[in-house]
């Protein structure tokens, strides 16, 4: 096993503190007897081999679901310039999320500009994605239930404690099974670009600042290995399981093609990038991760340019989900690309 993974299967394993004698692979009957008493496992939309412990207990994970806010004033006290967070503007209304705090929790029940929100992350798949949490006439409370499919997180909720798909806002197990949540439109962007863009905005705090490594990255050089921990599937040929792409639907444009631009148009779409935003997931303090780059997805509208729901993740993340999906690539070299990669 390559030493970054070895580094990397260890220190999650202390984070989370496997339970020794846990099942580590699917068994609906121990769940329910377990954990899980109250889910209705005969209606599920997936196989349920597909799904894996991570780790953690259900909720071994804490969401924060009562949110605390500061100034962005306050905050550049204690974040740095290039720090990403997770930027949401709703009615008006902007709040960031930093990666500093949501990859020790992953999931943040909010409510912004009127509309109840969940902001999700999952760091393994580096998946940062925006749910409006109303569903008919209730209001979904999400947590995480400690395991995983395809390397996603699997997220279930407290009204009816069905499981969800994060990276496709799908309820895969329960009696929700087949519901889709909206996702919202959001941008993984640096502090100090939100700062600008919306000085009036708030920003996440701890609620219990001792209560995690704030600020470290428990996933140290996650995003330079050569594979994916804990996934079971396929990878595209042609790039690396762990190359960022930017996700729209059924498209992808690998990070790589976009930073060599600049930008791209494809129809309405417009992707931008430039450079100033840390990865997360590569150094142990995130203040001090490579800089990958910040990108801006949007169509144009009637007063402007909008902001378009996507997804700065994985090319394995995609395939995964999305396997008839396309995703363009550079083919300046000459090599011809091969499905489901496509030249651009």
């Amino acid at each position: 096993m390559p030493r970054t993974l070895i580094t990397l299967t260890v220190g999650l394993l202390a984070l989370w503190g496997i339970a020794i004698g846990s099942p580590a692979t699917a068994n609906p009957a121990y769940w329910s007897s377990g954990e899980w008493p109250k889910t209705d496992f005969t209606k599920h939309s997936i196989d349920f081999t597909e799904i894996i412990s991570g780790g953690p207990p259900k909720d071994g994970i804490p969401s924060i679901d009562d949110p605390l806010f500061q100034s962005v004033t306050e905050a550049a006290k204690t974040l740095t310039a290039k720090e990403p967070v997770i930027a949401l503007v709703i009615n008006g209304k902007a709040k960031a999320y930093p990666l500093s705090i949501v990859i020790w929790h992953e999931i943040v029940n909010d409510e912004v500009g009127g509309v109840r929100v969940t902001v999700t992350y999952c760091p393994l798949c580096n998946a940062a994605i925006v749910f409006d949490r109303r569903v008919g006439d209730q209001v979904l409370d999400f947590g995480t239930t400690g395991k995983l499919r395809k390397s996603d997180l699997v997220m279930w909720d407290r009204q009816t404690e069905s499981w969800w798909q994060q990276f496709l806002g799908e309820a895969i197990v329960g009696e929700m099974t087949g519901t889709q949540l909206k996702i919202i439109p959001s941008r993984m962007e640096f502090f100090e670009r939100f700062q600008r863009r919306r000085p009036d905005g708030l920003v996440l705090k701890p609620n219990q600042p001792d209560l995690r490594a704030y600020g470290r990255n428990p996933y140290v050089s996650y995003d330079s290995a050569p594979w994916p921990f804990l996934y079971r599937g396929e990878s595209p040929d042609g790039i690396s399981p762990l190359a960022r792409v930017v996700a729209v639907g059924e498209k992808a444009y690998s990070l790589d093609l976009l930073r060599k631009r600049g930008g791209i148009k494809d129809g309405r779409l417009m992707l931008t990038w430039e450079t100033g935003q840390n990865s997360a997931l590569d150094a142990s303090l995130i203040e001090e991760g490579r800089d990958d780059g910040n990108v801006v997805v949007q169509e144009s509208g009637p007063h402007g340019p909008l902001d378009v729901a996507h997804d700065v993740t994985f090319a394995f993340v995609f395939h995964g989900f999305r396997p008839e999906g396309e995703i363009y690539v550079d083919c300046a070299d000459g090599k011809p690309a091969a499905k489901p990669l496509v030249c651009r």
